[in-house]
Parts: C-alpha cells; structure tokens; sequence
C-alpha cells in the first residue's frame, strides 16, 4: 500500500516514534530502528471529509485507539464505542479488571488474551479504549499501526474543578486542601510530586498522555500563556450547547510547522520548547483530539474521519457529577462568570501550564478541522445531532434526562459512586418494546457494566461470580 498523507496535516508515525525517548518515566528512545522492528508501519491514511447525505466512498474505520483522559468527557465517548464495537461484533482490548495498570504507562501484557504478533494483520483486537496511561511502543503491540488514534481535552479549569470533587479521596493533596480554592492560592503547601495521588493534582491530561515532565518545571514561574506563540493567541471557549451563531473563529496559528528536535538531550531545554516538542509529537501520533466545550461539534468530526453515521455516535453524556455549586450567571446566550470564579480559573491554568499549552493547542487544531470540514456544514450536522439525542431521551429515558443515584434501582445501570459528588445515571422508560429496550439499556448502562458485559462475551465465564464493588477503580 502506497504511503500517504492527510490533506489537512501530514503525520507520521515513524517520525513520532523517531522522537520520544526517555525523560524520568523509563521510555524508551526508539529512532528509525523501530520501522525496522515493524516491517508493516505505514503513514495515516488520507482523510477526505463526506459529503453530506450523499453515499460516502469510505468504508467505515473499525481500528481504533481511543486515549481516555480522565474528567474530559472520555465516559460518554467510552459509551459510544462499547455500543458500536458491541453492535458490530468487534473485539475489544480489554483490561483484567477495569484499567490498564494505571497510573503506569501502558504494558500490553496488562490486555486479557493478549499474545504478542509480529505481524499488524494477526493482531486480533478492534478497539483499545479503556483508561491507561498511553505508551505508544507498547500500545502498538496490541493494536495495528493504521488504527485510528484519538483522545479528548477540557478546560483545565473545567477539569480541576471536577477532579478535585472526585479525587479528593484518593489525591494526598487534594485531601489536605479544605477547597480548591485554598489549594490554587497556595498550591505548594499541599501538593508533594509523586505523592500517592498527586497525578490527579497537577497536569493530569499531560500525564494521560504519556508525556514527561519537563526537568524546569519544579523551578519554572508557571503562565497559563505557554505555550509562547509569536501570534497573538484568541482562544474561544463556547459551551457545546451554544447557539449556532457563537461558533466564533479563532485566529490561524503556525503550530503545523513545528519541528521535532532529533535528540532531546542536544535540544533547547527551555520550558516552552519543550511543550512545544511535545504538543508535535502528540500531533505525529493522533489523528484526531475531541475538545470537551465542543463535545457535539467533536462528534460530528469524528464520525466523518471514521466514516460513520450520526447515529454511530449520538448518545447521553456519563459519569456526569450532581450538586456542584457553580459561580457562573447563565443569561440568555452567554455565560458571565464572578470575580471570584475569573480568580480560579486564572489560577487554575496558571498551575496547570502543560495541560493549558495541550487544551490551547489543541482548541486550535480542532477548529483548523472545522474549517476544513465546513463551519455552515457542521452547524448543520450538529444541530442534527441534538435532535437526535433529544428523541432518543424522550423515548428511552424515565424524565428524558439524567437522575440522582438514588432513584436508579437497577443495579445495571447505575454507575459507581466515587468521590464528594453523586454520579448521575439513568432509569429507562417503562413498557418499552424488546427492540428498543435493548438500544435504550445500550445508551444508559455506565462503563464499569459495560466493561463486564463485553468482557463476558469475549470470555464466557465458566462459573458465574458477583461483581465484587470493592476493587472498582474510579474511572
């Protein structure tokens, strides 16, 4: 097969491969030697965007590895790939129990019935998509070179407010803090690197992702500006649900024609080069990086790079927290935040920098595909989406939307509750026909459950056993 390129950015995974090497988490510096290792590694296939509702000359993408970064969204991305894997008989990669030995980097020996494959074509798995910390060299152990790589980001504001409600428990410095706002004025007096923990406090999408930690970053002054870009930057947050008239066009950067630096150990040290390094070959390795604000628009583009339908993707959201005090005045088409809130946020950003360089480029990366894909075109699809969402809540769900915990009786589809926040579920409609009670439990059952049912399927128990709560892991 003829290599090829995408015709909105070139990626490679040789060169991504040629780049990462080892920086205080024992990763391995590959070079062009892996090529050689792996006889069969191919650049991405070329990426054309669909048609509308005219028939697609793609077949569907059916090899994917989905990272799921924690507090993102990855819950209701989650749920869309079990159903379809699920619906069309894929196989999934999936872990012992319900993550990929994490906070450790990634080992393929952790996959159930994995064996190992000189060749892509005998690697028996579809879909990889349950919580690791990513390695790639080990992740293409299991999965084929060619599969589709995608993840997603959040504000890290957004994500701190919500990861320290959920990890306040298991997050030593989390715990120490009487409330997010004491730890952000003063994160130093709390947080200990490497504590037990500690990786839910501090840069948790960079440390998902499995980069390192930049040597400056202990003695560094910290800026939610990094990474420096010699154009200024315009970065547009709109809430997902936002009218169709606030998707607002931020500015063209330069960030396509970063170079990777051969060898880290000759190359400039300086935090925002290193960030920079990091974000290109983040770039080389993805083919795609959802943004949590956009979660509609995100899905629109996703189906369109896996040739799927709308239907492939349309779903509730999960693991979604209930009772959150927000400072935030909702009015009428825009969203004003107090005083108070702009501090915590600032703050918030400021002390996670890498995830804030990662959320910025990324912001940018995803609206430079907007407009490749067409911004009247997707306004269009996504408007379509939601209506889609909208009828599927109405005639599957008990009050068309998420419930407290404490109303779900079914054991099946109500999800772990885990940190100071309950974690909303659904309870399914009554008197629902075979048919479609199968589609609705398909839509509302959370991902520990779902992990189970699949898990059953590929490796029918010989003795059934109960689900044993106490070694859940927090998704």
């Amino acid at each position: 097969m003829a290599w090829t390129m995408r015709l909105w950015r070139p990626r490679s995974l040789g060169v991504a491969l040629g780049v990462f090497m080892t920086i205080g988490f024992g990763l391995q510096f590959l070079g062009g030697s892996f090529q050689r290792r792996l006889p069969g590694l191919q650049l991405r296939q070329s990426w054309i965007p669909s048609l509308g509702s005219t028939v697609k000359s793609c077949l569907p993408r059916h090899r994917l590895v989905f990272l799921k970064t924690h507090k993102s969204g990855s819950s209701s991305v989650l749920n869309l790939l079990h159903r379809y894997g699920d619906q069309q008989g894929l196989r999934f990669a999936l872990p012992a129990h319900y993550q990929f030995g994490y906070p450790k980097l990634f080992q393929a020996s952790k996959v159930k019935g994995y064996h190992p494959q000189s060749s892509d074509t005998q690697k028996p798995f579809h879909i990889l998509c349950h919580h690791m910390r990513f390695n790639l060299k080990e992740v293409l152990q299991v999965m084929p070179s060619d599969s589709f790589f995608f993840s997603i980001v959040r504000d890290p504001a957004a994500l701190a407010r919500s990861a320290f409600s959920y990890y306040k428990s298991v997050s030593s410095a989390f715990r120490k803090a009487p409330s997010l706002a004491a730890f952000l004025s003063n994160p130093q007096a709390f947080y200990k690197p490497g504590a037990r923990g500690n990786h839910y406090a501090r840069n948790l999408l960079w440390f998902d992702f499995g980069l390192p930690s930049p040597p400056e970053t202990k003695t560094m002054k910290v800026s939610p500006q990094l990474p420096r870009d010699p154009k200024s930057l315009q970065l547009h947050i709109v809430p997902s649900g936002a009218s169709p008239g606030t998707l607002l066009r931020p500015v063209t950067t330069a960030a396509d024609s970063y170079k990777q630096p051969a060898s880290l150990v000759s190359s400039d040290f300086r935090p925002s080069s290193f960030i920079q390094w990091g974000l290109a070959w983040l770039d080389s390795v993805f083919d795609l990086v959802m943004v949590a604000e956009y979660f509609d628009e995100s899905l629109v583009l996703l189906a369109d790079a896996l040739c799927w339908s709308l239907d492939d993707v349309v779903g509730f959201m999960h693991n979604a927290q209930a009772g959150k005090k927000q400072s935030l005045i909702r009015t009428a088409n825009k969203t004003v935040a107090t005083g108070e809130d702009q501090q915590l946020t600032k703050q918030a950003r400021a002390w996670n920098n890498l995830d804030w360089a990662l959320y910025i480029h990324f912001n940018r990366s995803l609206w430079a595909r907007i407009e490749q894909y067409g911004r009247s075109r997707l306004q269009r699809a996504v408007a379509e989406l939601r209506a889609r969402r909208e009828a599927l809540a109405k005639r599957c769900l008990m009050g068309g939307e998420a419930l407290d915990p404490k109303y779900i009786a079914d054991a099946k589809l109500r999800p772990l509750q885990f940190g100071s926040a309950k974690v909303l579920g659904y309870v399914l409609q009554s008197g629902l026909n075979q048919k479609d009670k199968e589609e609705c439990e398909r839509l509302a059952t959370p991902e520990l459950q779902y992990k189970d049912k699949l898990d059953a399927k590929q490796f029918p128990p010989t003795v059934s056993s109960p689900l044993k709560t106490s070694r859940l892991l927090p998704p």
